[in-house]
Formats: structure tokens, C-alpha cells, sequence
């Protein structure tokens, strides 16, 4: 029997852990849309080097960031509603590809929201339009994000 998670079950069952999740909370979520958020912290690893005196936040991390939320923890949500829990959990989404525009660096300490818009869904391929935007709600990054739910 399938399940409607709540945002709470979508954010545990990220795969992704510390030090590479980039998702402190769920805003909201549907069939359609979802919004989360995450900070950068201050210690995070890739500062050391990226760059030394002026850290910024690097744009890989930034398009894994926006993956997470649009497509894995979207595709979480989806999929759960197709099948039966056991069977979901028996996936994880993979990014694929992605098109991003940046437009704006992240430092240090700020917190990052990101809109995700699914453009389409079959066979467990998800495709997402995102947006990232600072707390001001200053425009970071935008495009389109990819995955695909492959069995553990």
C-alpha cells in the first residue's frame, strides 16, 4: 500500500549524510513542488581550500545542494506514493545531469532556500526545475536538475 510521507520521513530518508548533506529542512512539499533549505556552515570542509582568506561556497556543491532537494528528496516523496514503503526504500536517486546559471556566491554562514519544480517523472527518472535564493531572496543559481531511483 503506498504512503503519503511527511516532511520529516522525506528529510530522514535522504541517503545522504553529514558531511555531504546539504539539507537542514523540508518547507514544503507535493506531487509538483518542493522547497528546502540548509546553511553553510562556518567549518564546512570544502572552505579550508576553496578559496583560502575568502571562502566561497564551490558551485559543485551548490548544484549537489539543489539535487538533493529537487530530485532525491523529491523522488523520495514520489516514489513513496506509487508503491508500498518496503518497495521505496529499496531505491536511492542518483543525479544524472544537470544545466545550471549562477548568479551569486554563497559564503560562509548564509542559509540557502531552494525550489524544486518537477518537469517530469517516469520510470523512476525525475527531472527538476530549480531555484536557489539567498535569505533576501537574491537569486544564487537556477536550471535544471536530473536523477534516476536505481534498486540498492
Amino acid at each position: 500500500m503506498s504512503i503519503i510521507l511527511t516532511k520529516e520521513q522525506v528529510l530522514a530518508r535522504i541517503p545522504q549524510q553529514k558531511p555531504f548533506r546539504f539539507v537542514d529542512e523540508i518547507l514544503e512539499i507535493s506531487d509538483l513542488t518542493i522547497q528546502g533549505s540548509y546553511r553553510f556552515k562556518q567549518d564546512e570542509f570544502f572552505y579550508a581550500g576553496h578559496f583560502p582568506g575568502h571562502p566561497i561556497t564551490p558551485g559543485v556543491i551548490l548544484i549537489e545542494a539543489m539535487a538533493q532537494i529537487g530530485v532525491v528528496a523529491l523522488g523520495i516523496y514520489i516514489l513513496s506514493k506509487e508503491t508500498t514503503a518496503d518497495e521505496a526504500a529499496k531505491y536511492l536517486t542518483f543525479f544524472t545531469d544537470s544545466q545550471i546559471e549562477f548568479y551569486q556566491p554563497v559564503l560562509p554562514g548564509e542559509r540557502v532556500i531552494t525550489t524544486g519544480e518537477r518537469v517530469f517523472w517516469r520510470q523512476k527518472k525525475l527531472r527538476s526545475k530549480v531555484e536557489m535564493k539567498n535569505e533576501a531572496g537574491v537569486l544564487i543559481a537556477s536550471g535544471i536538475v536530473s536523477g534516476i531511483g536505481v534498486k540498492r
